[in-house]
């Protein structure tokens, strides 16, 4: 079974990884750090597949993606080991909505970007990956994560007039 995942030119169908391992690894992690589920779910998606022996091209590891150095801030010391990457992912996702609050998408894309790149575009970064990088998490996160018949909610970016980047599930004048 597989899901969508919005884009420009319409759906990308991606593979959907087991989620049933890590539910208690997820609502430890979640409970702890005061986050829903199926936000920590919907990066886990985006972020690997719910595969905890997925290495990015830029050598980042684990469910959650974490890279070597920010693994090792958080204190984990085994990437691969689901419950260590889930708990270190969390508590990172944490910091950066502390970090934005009331914005998760800049939090979302300081946990792809960096919080640098955030900080200093005062925004979502203009790098495409970033971009479709915080339009999957929202999506999936709209999404029913364990199937469902409920249709998933399309979320929309757009560009407001003084360059803010939008996201939101009304459509765009002119756009179905």
């Amino acid at each position: 079974m597989g899901f969508n995942s919005g884009t420009e030119a319409g759906f990308l169908r991606l593979p959907q990884g087991d989620t049933a391992p890590y539910v208690d690894e997820i609502r430890d992690a979640a409970e702890r750090y005061r986050l829903p589920m199926k936000l920590v779910s919907a990066v886990i998606r985006a972020e690997s597949g719910f595969n905890p022996r997925a290495v990015s091209r830029k050598g980042a590891q684990g469910l959650m993606q974490l890279m070597p150095t920010t693994a090792a801030t958080l204190g984990v010391r085994n990437s691969f080991d689901p419950r260590q990457n889930i708990e270190g992912g969390v508590r990172h996702l944490r910091s950066l909505i502390d970090r934005f609050p009331n914005n998760l998408p800049f939090a979302l894309a300081a946990y792809n970007a960096g919080e640098k790149a955030v900080v200093q575009y005062r925004g979502i970064p203009p790098y495409p990956e970033t971009q479709d990088y915080v339009t999957k998490v929202l999506y999936f996160y709209g999404a029913p994560i364990e199937g469902g018949d409920t249709p998933p909610t399309r979320i929309y970016q757009t560009v407001a007039p003084d360059g803010t980047i939008v996201y939101t599930n009304i459509p765009p004048r002119g756009k179905p």
